[in-house]
């Protein structure tokens, strides 16, 4: 039995879910997200939660059954509240400024890297080294942050490079004489 398949989906004031076919909706104030739903698990929406069932007794199902709570959870929290990711740039001369609907990198490279944020995702810039990346989808939002951190990881002996905030960098000592 799944322990996290268990627990309903709590649904906050402000926030509807609507089951239509093989696809779940849940629509709230900051927008609406939707996804498709597996044949192996029933979901039922009642008394302002939503229960996520397993729909046979298959090891797919029981399989499936917890990560698809999951998703609903996150579509829920999604559509209330948001997610965000923050990440710090450290190194000299590195710099970001979000200008529009690009994200303009200065990482030790020959060239400016012109990073177009996608369509539901904001990133804010509070200064040069911090950049704040915010959306509905969880999903979206990491792998937008991901893309980012990948222009220039935190590397071991001087710990410049791109890093999520409260990420630890394992530092390296370097050569010794």
């Amino acid at each position: 039995m799944s322990r996290i398949g268990k627990r309903p989906v709590a649904l906050p004031d402000g926030v509807s879910a609507e089951i239509s076919g093989r696809e779940l909706s849940v629509k709230g104030p900051k927008g609406t997200l939707s996804m498709t739903l597996i044949d192996d698990i029933s979901y039922t929406i009642e008394d302002g939660e939503i229960l996520v069932k397993p729909a046979n007794d298959t090891k797919r199902a029981r399989a499936f059954w917890g990560m698809q709570r999951t998703f609903v959870a996150n579509l829920v929290e999604g559509v209330s509240e948001g997610y965000s990711k923050v990440l710090e740039i450290t190194g000299v001369g590195y710099r970001a400024q979000a200008q529009g609907k690009t994200l303009k990198l200065q990482l030790g490279y020959s060239h400016d890297v012109d990073y177009e944020i996608p369509e539901g995702i904001t990133i804010n810039t509070p200064d040069q080294t911090t950049v704040e990346i915010s959306g509905i989808d969880k999903q979206q939002v990491g792998q937008v942050a991901a893309e980012i951190r990948k222009w220039r990881k935190p590397e071991p002996y001087k710990g410049k490079g791109i890093k999520y905030r409260g990420e630890y960098v394992f530092r390296k000592e370097g050569k010794k004489k």
